[in-house]
């Protein structure tokens, strides 16, 4: 689950990591507001940011620096309710409904921390770069040695030493090393306590007045730890997701929207992305991954169904299912309901293994409908394209 910088900073602040002074507002009354007390309160500058849950922000106009109160209401009133476009967003972009105004910083060097699992290692890693301001993809293609990292062994931890390794190979002043430290031990126990999957501050910046300030900040959570994380749960931002996706979840349902028109209903993950696979290959593209899991009841089926016909894209469907814990017959009966219940017209083809495959297929047989089987993955896929390709025409 991804929040915004907003959010990431809240979270942050309250383990100890300095961030500039700064609210978020999602109307021009709010932002006014925030502004005028902004400045008020002795503020030089201040800068207004696009909240979405994408990076790039800068690059697209969604971060502005205003030194007046008028300029400021200005950048907030052109930036709330703009299609900001970056890098991550596609060629549509996402609306901006809300923005985070703070405090301008006199920056005198802009640096990188962040913490990622190594699912290599099975390990944290603690990151550090002197070259701040950077996507660090970048650092890490063109000057790797730029990047330095602390492995930490999970029953002993972040350890002070680490972090002190890691502010020293920053560069920084003497007077700078023990703050460095402090906001990196403040990154990991915010990291650790929230169930994060990702916790980066680009950039950390020291200040002409030798602070050291989080000036941006990013967290990713583990969707499987929300159950004990309410807090983090309640920040959830549904608008920044696509909203098939959102449905889907409230089912249990895994699934992510892709720009093909053959829709997949598949149980487990990896036969998800082989029929992905399969259908690329029969010269198709999918239009999604669903995976219904192993214990779908037919009420999930018929909502994954509902799901995949929404997206008016899919001009097929292809359901590839082997029966383990979810019995083929099962699935076969489940799969007859949806199609009868939702009137669906367009084809649909199946192709099926595993525990009661026999019965499942004698259901299908005599359920009066007209379903395409395919023996094989392969003939499955290329009659799925062939159908795509007929209703296409």
């Amino acid at each position: 689950m991804k929040i915004h910088e907003y959010q990431a900073k809240k979270i942050l602040s309250g383990f100890g990591v300095p961030v500039p002074k700064g609210k978020d507002a999602a109307t021009l009354e709010e932002a006014a507001a925030v502004i005028d007390s902004l400045l008020a309160e002795g503020a030089a500058g201040v800068v207004v940011k696009a909240q979405i849950h994408a990076g790039g922000r800068g690059k697209g106009g969604g971060v502005k620096v205003a030194k007046s109160a008028e300029e400021a209401r200005q950048r907030a009133q052109t930036m709330l309710g703009m299609q900001l476009v970056t890098h991550q967003t596609g060629p549509l972009g996402q609306t901006v409904c809300r923005l985070l105004i703070e405090e301008t910083a006199a920056i005198e060097r802009e640096l990188y921390v962040g913490i990622v699992l190594d699912r290599a290692t099975g390990r944290y890693v603690v990151m550090a770069s002197p070259d701040g301001g950077m996507e660090i993809e970048e650092v890490a293609a063109e000057t790797p040695e730029r990047i330095h990292k602390a492995v930490v062994d999970p029953v002993v931890g972040f350890t002070a030493w680490q972090a002190r390794s890691l502010a020293f190979a920053l560069g920084l002043k003497s007077t700078q090393i023990h703050r460095a430290a402090a906001v990196l031990q403040a990154l990991y126990k915010a990291f650790v306590a929230t169930d994060a999957t990702l916790a980066e501050i680009n950039p950390l910046v020291t200040t002409v007045d030798d602070r050291i300030i989080a000036l941006d900040a990013k967290m990713n959570f583990d969707d499987n730890a929300l159950f004990r994380q309410p807090a983090i749960k309640a920040l959830r931002d549904v608008t920044e997701e696509n909203p098939l996706e959102v449905e889907a979840s409230r089912s249990a349902l895994n699934y992510i929207k892709l720009d093909g028109s053959i829709a997949c209903m598949v149980n487990g993950a990896g036969l998800a992305m082989a029929t992905m696979d399969i259908i690329q290959y029969a010269g198709g593209a999918p239009a999604n991954f669903l995976d219904v899991g192993g214990g779908a009841s037919q009420e999930q089926i018929e909502h994954a169904f509902s799901i995949l016909l929404s997206d008016a894209k899919v001009k097929a469907i292809f359901l590839n299912i082997f029966g383990g814990i979810l019995r083929v017959d099962r699935l076969a009966a489940g799969v007859v309901h949806a199609a009868r219940t939702l009137q669906v017209t367009l084809p649909i083809v199946l192709r099926l293994e595993g525990t009661n495959v026999e019965e499942g297929r004698k259901i299908l047989k005599e359920s009066g409908l007209n379903f395409l089987v395919g023996a094989t993955m392969e003939e499955a896929a290329r009659l799925a394209v062939k159908a795509a390709q007929g209703v296409e025409a």
